[in-house]
């Protein structure tokens, strides 16, 4: 039994509630022996969560509401106010903190709390429990992190050892990208190091190896960025091998934290970099302020000189942003040779600066609320480039086919935009697409461009079987021969496989 859940739908079981264990951990030591977190995963039934929501005869229920899981969160706090009307559901979170008066999830709940709800919940509930009237509506307003106490302690043995755990040194953004909600904040809160460092090194010592920081803007207080940095390199030949993952300014790499991010050794280390877009008038409509040069330049260090894998981020559907314009800045970016090029579709994130009706912004009315046209990329470019964003997940960030890609050629927006017409035209859909098939694709489509089929089936045998993968029927024909046939002699080169008929579409 419990008095107080707190609850929400994460994206994956291997995320864990970073924001809710913060709420946890600031109740107070009263209110905290009386609380207990419930963790679902998007795409479970609301009515079941609700179910175990309940099975803990709670008198308050926190529900954290993100764009992810609006929709399941809606339907939870729909159940829970329809079979427990007695419970008080609380709803907090980004989703959750703007447009209250208009919000679905807002208005079916019996108390919204926006912004940092680490006081603003924990009032809730002293209120609740002791019986007073709880105002509709609290504001968190912007937390110092100096004032909160750090979560850490409410990460599990279990979380340590097969989750994702979420860090922070500091909270905001400088910026006022008009497409984020960070440029809502009041600038960048920064952590107090003499307490941070400290709780990183007890979850070192608890078993910790991968940390990933979910600050925005990680190299934005140098300072901090190196205490931080240097705080790890010290502790690597101690803790053994770690894993770290950053976001930073794309074009703020001053030497003395260039000269930290050349010592992290191969495999420890992750930098995400927002660049959004390489166009100018693009960036202007939305208040980007960036350096593309600088940027450049970074990427081509970063590539060069520091063993970090480097994930990059396009954003498809910005104002003034056009077919060709994305084509282009996605051959510029592809060209300074990052790991991952993520290709995001924009959405319409409640309470974020950009005027979409100003701009001709036409986006989805259910959550995520997707682009669905802008004045210069209709409603078909944006399903091409959602598409082409599928593809290119599939086929080049994932990994999988190291060898054979690029005997198709170098990675660019037109042979990827031309893999995904093949696909989609073949299959029908650029989702949900089985590995073997991608494979077998591949080969079609490289097949059909001119390239010899024993080569390129050869290279994409061995890439799909190189992760202990068995190969397929298809795979089969092209794979390396075992030792036992070698020795019986069975080495013959495989015949060109025939072209596939086309799938039904589904």
């Amino acid at each position: 039994m419990a008095d107080i859940v707190l609850t929400t739908f994460n994206a994956r079981y291997l995320h864990a509630a970073f924001g809710l264990r913060y709420l946890l951990a600031n109740l107070g030591p009263a209110l905290r022996e009386r609380a207990v977190l419930l963790e679902a995963v998007v795409g479970a039934r609301p009515a079941d969560v609700a179910e175990q929501v309940l099975a803990h005869a709670p008198r308050v229920v926190g529900v954290s509401v993100s764009i992810w899981n609006a929709r399941e969160s809606l339907e939870l706090v729909r159940v829970l106010k329809r079979v427990a009307p007695k419970v008080l559901v609380v709803v907090g979170g980004p989703e959750a903190s703007h447009e209250v008066d208009t919000n679905p999830v807002c208005l079916a709940a019996d108390v919204v709390v926006t912004g940092d709800g680490e006081d603003a919940f924990r009032g809730v509930c002293e209120a609740a429990l002791a019986g007073l009237p709880v105002p509709r509506r609290v504001d968190g307003g912007q937390l110092p992190l100096s004032a909160l106490v750090l979560p850490y302690g409410e990460y599990t043995h279990h979380d340590l050892e097969h989750r994702v755990v979420y860090v922070e040194a500091s909270r905001g953004c400088p910026f006022r990208c008009a497409f984020c909600l960070s440029a809502l904040d009041k600038g960048v809160r920064k952590g107090p190091l003499e307490r941070i460092l400290p709780a990183f090194e007890e979850l070192l010592e608890r078993g910790l190896r991968q940390f990933k920081f979910v600050d925005r803007t990680f190299n934005v207080d140098l300072r901090a960025a190196e205490a931080v940095l240097t705080f790890f390199l010290d502790r690597m030949e101690r803790y053994g091998p770690l894993f770290l993952h950053f976001e930073l300014i794309p074009d703020r790499l001053p030497e003395p934290v260039r000269a930290l991010l050349r010592r992290f050794p191969p495999g420890s280390l992750q930098l995400e970099l927002g660049v959004q877009s390489l166009d100018p008038r693009v960036m202007a409509a939305v208040d980007r302020v960036q350096d593309v040069e600088r940027l450049e330049d970074n990427l081509r260090f970063l590539g060069a000189e520091t063993a970090a894998h480097l994930h990059v981020d396009l954003i498809v559907g910005l104002p003034h942003e056009t077919l060709e314009s994305f084509a282009l800045g996605f051959d510029r970016l592809v060209g300074l040779g990052p790991h991952e090029v993520q290709v995001g579709i924009l959405k319409r994130l409640r309470g974020m600066p950009l005027d979409g009706e100003a701009f001709g912004l036409v986006f989805a009315p259910e959550p995520p609320y997707e682009i669905l046209a802008t004045p210069t990329l209709d409603f078909p470019a944006i399903q091409r480039l959602r598409r082409f964003s599928q593809v290119w997940d599939l086929a080049w960030n994932s990994g999988h086919f190291p060898t054979a890609l690029p005997l198709l050629g170098p990675p660019s927006f037109a042979l990827c935009d031309a893999l995904t017409s093949w696909l989609f035209g073949r299959l029908g859909r650029t989702h949900s697409v089985a590995l073997g098939t991608v494979a077998e694709e591949l080969f079609e489509f490289g097949v059909a461009r001119g390239l010899e089929a024993a080569p390129l089936g050869a290279a994409l045998a061995g890439d799909y079987t190189a992760g202990g993968r068995g190969a397929t029927p298809f795979l089969k024909r092209f794979a390396a021969p075992s030792r036992s046939a070698e020795r019986s002699g069975a080495t013959a080169a495989p015949k060109r496989q025939a072209r596939h008929a086309p799938r039904v579409m589904g």
